[in-house]
């Protein structure tokens, strides 16, 4: 089941909204490298990259790419005023002591607990974890964007995940195409429904315990 533009722009949208004037915010591949293309006006955030740049803005329009200028995923970025260029080795000294106010991460599975599953498919190629791990472990919030469900039919948002883990109980907030989820203490927590899906969907498709907020409010 491939996930449409409007819907990847939604969720994006829907995730701009945690982020404050002043944060230093560290974006996955996927759905989360749109997310500085909806953020709200007149806040300054700072985008940052395991590649060694921090203040990225929105994607440049197609014939004005740098060929030096990329996020970690190799896509072509913009730089915001104020913005700098470092080693990796800077880049994961600023994730390791904990100066990343969000990281927003995509992910094949989030387990009730908020364990994080996102860097293999057993049997896979894959690139490597990247900078996923420790983005997991030290940012002050971390938020995934996914599919609530995965091409088989088969609910992301699990009792345990049977994939292997890059991180335990580090997820925050869950945000798909259905719903947003808070990751408490007492569970996973049922706070926004997206339109067009009802209370009912989204629990009939989650594979783990939902607890219901008081106040459920529905995004168009």
């Amino acid at each position: 089941m491939g996930m449409g533009v409007n819907i990847r722009n939604k969720i994006a949208w829907r995730a701009a909204q945690e982020v404050k004037d002043g944060m230093i915010v560290n974006l996955g591949i996927g759905i989360p490298s749109l997310v500085p293309n909806h953020l709200p006006d007149g806040i300054n955030v700072m985008v940052h990259a395991e590649n060694g740049i921090l203040g990225i803005g929105p994607s440049p329009v197609k014939g004005s790419e740098d060929e030096n200028i990329c996020n970690a995923a190799g896509y072509p970025v913009t730089t915001v005023s104020g913005s700098s260029y470092f080693d990796s080795s800077i880049a994961f000294g600023m994730i390791r002591r904990g100066y990343i106010d969000i990281t927003i991460l995509g992910s094949l599975q989030v387990s009730e607990k908020g364990d994080l599953a996102n860097w293999i498919v057993p049997g896979k190629r894959i690139p490597g974890m990247g900078g996923a791990m420790e983005l997991a472990q030290k940012a002050k919030k971390v938020i995934v964007l996914m599919n609530h469900i995965d091409k088989n039919g088969n609910s992301k948002i699990v009792k345990e995940c049977s994939l292997p883990l890059t991180s335990k109980s580090c997820v925050d907030l869950i945000i798909t195409e259905m719903a947003v989820i808070e990751v408490t203490n007492e569970g996973l927590e049922l706070i926004e429904v997206m339109k067009p899906y009802s209370i009912e969907d989204v629990v009939k498709n989650t594979n783990a315990k939902l607890k219901l907020n008081d106040s459920i409010i529905h995004i168009a």
